[in-house]
């Protein structure tokens, strides 16, 4: 099937690798001219694209979670977009361009995989995993430590999860998953006995070691805590929602009614849920 550039068909058709190509150069020509022509995107630095770039993340990761193809489809491209303008960015600095990004992922892939592009076994993803850290450790230029390549930045969840998952992987883990309960246990009655002293200070100590210990739980699992926790948020905001616009239908407003009317209304919204 001939296509026009920037035509997209109503049913999905798969691209040839020579018009995946040839999209992927439109996209550098696109940016050149931007870069050149256009004020705006002349004055953008990295710094000025950082924010931008964290948000059209987060964007990416709400269609993910709401299985919005177009949606993510969208914001991949917003996403590789970025990766294009920092790559121009950097070609003209004379530091790297798109090539040498591209060049640069491709040979860590190569080299984190042995068991593709070596000689070496992997049969499941575990086996792989298992191997993964020590093999980042022996990078040129990698990192000096486990822990190293756990970004700063992220937050707090996401950060104790990776930081657990580059533990396991380097055999710091507990024997048997069902053990992790004594901790969460253990956790639970020292952060009960700083409540009990109401030292504001080792409560907030306690209240981390707690969360940690939960979700290293949901990690041994197999549950992802960052997406079990958005999942509970949407599911308040549904229930909380609902509460205040059949209570808008009366003409009243929260503060008006008591606790136990605005349970009445919750167990409502969550028999719809099931529904």
């Amino acid at each position: 099937m001939q296509r026009r550039p920037g035509v997209v068909s109503a049913l999905f058709d798969m691209h040839t690798r020579e018009e995946k190509m040839e999209a992927f150069g439109r996209l550098l020509d696109v940016m050149d001219e931007l870069r050149e022509k256009c004020p705006w995107d002349r004055e953008q630095t990295n710094e000025s694209l950082r924010a931008n770039t964290i948000e059209e993340t987060y964007e990416l990761a709400e269609a993910i979670i709401a299985n919005d193809n177009p949606e993510i489809k969208k914001e991949l491209g917003d996403l590789l977009l970025h990766v294009v303008f920092y790559s121009k960015i950097g070609e003209e600095k004379e530091a790297f361009d798109i090539g040498d990004v591209c060049n640069a992922i491709c040979d860590k892939l190569i080299f984190r995989h042995p068991h593709v592009f070596g000689d070496q076994q992997a049969d499941s993803a575990g086996m792989v995993e298992k191997s993964w850290e020590q093999i980042k450790l022996k990078e040129k230029g990698g990192n000096k430590t486990v822990l190293e390549g756990v970004p700063s930045a992220l937050p707090a969840l996401v950060k104790a999860y990776r930081i657990q998952d580059k533990a396991r992987n380097a055999g710091f883990d507990w024997n048997e998953r069902q053990d992790v309960w004594e901790k969460v246990k253990e956790e639970l009655g020292e952060l009960e006995s700083e409540i009990e002293a109401l030292d504001a200070d080792r409560m907030e100590a306690e209240f981390g070691d707690m969360l940690f210990s939960i979700i290293n739980a949901a990690r041994l699992y197999k549950v992802n805590p960052d997406n079990a926790l958005e999942r509970t948020n949407r599911k308040f905001i549904y229930r909380f929602n609902y509460m205040e616009q059949k209570l808008r239908e009366q003409g009243r407003q929260l503060k008006e009614v008591t606790l136990e009317e605005m349970e009445a209304f919750w167990q409502e919204a969550k028999k719809n849920e099931k529904a």
